[in-house]
């Protein structure tokens, strides 16, 4: 039994965290790749499906902003199961979630229903809300210094994530013809079951008196320049992630690009947001959380102005990749920012506040970016990402003056 479980200076509801915290972090790493590419599937079939079956070609990007409206209806919900029932009570229900998009985008498929795909993109947002959970869980397994690198660790499983889910669409797309992807969608409900039979051995401790309390009201919490800041600049990296990955499926189509690059374009570009995982734990911890966001921010900046030099495969490539990276620093960055606001007993309703805003403005986003890359084009899609861009890297300065005057006084 390691020294951190058995210490007398913790509670007995951190030593349980601590006692099982190598366990749960490995398996919630293990269900973050399964389920991740439940999400991959989404967004390289979403736009393609949705400009089949939509009766107006501006409507093809819709399914994938319902998504993003399921993270965020869902976040809070997930939040609150979790404070009553414990967090993995909210991993299966998850599960489950995951399992009815998958079902339901295979009938919607075979019977030509958009409006079914739009449900169940949604049950897919839902299964993704919860999923991102599991960094904040595995952050709470573990003693506070060693919190950022089990963050990082369990996003790293989005790593396989990127493998598994573009090949699973490239291997099974054409297996029910001529219902494409009717086969994808059942494979994805496949892997979620997996994910949910890894999910049962997590073990957590059920939620104390205090946890169930919720301790000070969240408009206090809110009010925090700290929280404010890590909301913004989560807000910023998830928002132009998804800006950019909803549409550009679709503008690499239109641009007379096969399928099959949109694929791999999207296979890399989820490795590219999950590999730096490895690392960024540790580079949070040497640098500060505010640093690694402020990269973030300049690499996400970067893969915009690739993708304004052309349209060929490697532009597209380049931009998908480089968006990747900056996601990953800039939103694990504000994660380990979060972690920094809230006490113990507040860390599912921070948490899952902090999500839900995330995910709500990201749904803003997602449903402007079909509708402009359909009316002006794949260029006016990336120029207007650095307005927010702009905007966090103020915060951030702003944040980081505001320091320097208090020490100084």
């Amino acid at each position: 039994m390691s020294q951190a479980a058995t210490s007398p200076e913790l509670d007995p509801l951190d030593a349980a965290h601590y006692l099982h915290g190598r366990g749960n972090v490995a398996r919630l790493t293990i269900a973050q790749a399964l389920a991740g590419a439940n999400s991959v599937v989404v967004y390289a079939t979403g736009s393609v499906v949705g400009n089949a079956l939509a009766p107006d070609p501006a409507l093809a990007t819709l399914p994938i902003s319902i998504f993003v409206v399921g993270m965020a209806a869902c976040t809070l919900p997930a939040g609150a199961i979790a404070q009553r029932y414990g967090r993995r009570a909210a991993f299966l229900a998850g599960t489950g979630a995951g399992v009815l998009v998958g079902l339901l985008s295979a009938l919607a498929v075979l019977v030509g229903s958009f409006w079914l795909f739009c449900l169940a993109t949604f049950f897919g947002g839902a299964y993704a809300a919860v999923v991102l959970s599991f960094r904040f869980a595995a952050a709470d397994c573990v003693e506070p210094e060693k919190r950022p690198r089990a963050l990082s660790l369990v996003m790293a499983g989005g790593v396989f994530a990127g493998v598994i889910g573009p090949q699973l669409v490239t291997h099974t797309m054409y297996l029910w013809m001529p219902h494409m992807f009717a086969a994808t969608f059942l494979a994805q409900a496949a892997v979620a079951a997996v994910s949910a039979l890894v999910l049962l051995g997590v073990r957590l401790p059920a939620p104390s008196l205090e946890e169930r309390a919720g301790g000070r009201p969240l408009g206090v919490i809110a009010r925090q320049p700290r929280f404010v800041l890590a909301v913004v600049c989560g807000v910023v990296s998830y928002l132009l992630m998804n800006f950019l990955m909803t549409a550009a499926p679709l503008a690499m189509l239109m641009c007379g690009l096969p399928q099959e690059a949109a694929n791999d374009g999207l296979q890399w570009h989820v490795i590219a947001m999950y590999a730096p995982s490895f690392f960024t734990g540790r580079l949070i911890t040497r640098f500060g959380a505010s640093n690694v966001v402020l990269s973030g921010l300049a690499l996400i900046g970067a893969s915009a102005g690739i993708g304004l030099l052309g349209i060929e495969v490697a532009h597209f490539w380049g931009t998908l990749i480089l968006l990747g990276v900056g996601w990953n620093f800039g939103f694990i960055g504000a994660s380990a920012m979060v972690l920094e606001t809230h006490r113990p007993e507040e860390r599912a309703r921070v948490q899952s506040l902090n999500d839900f805003i995330v995910f709500g403005t990201m749904a803003i986003g997602s449903f402007l970016s079909g509708g402009l890359l359909n009316a002006y084009g794949w260029s006016m899609v990336l120029w207007l990402s650095f307005v927010p861009l702009a905007l966090a890297a103020l915060a951030l300065f702003a944040m980081a003056g505001m320091r320097r005057r208090r020490t100084a006084g």
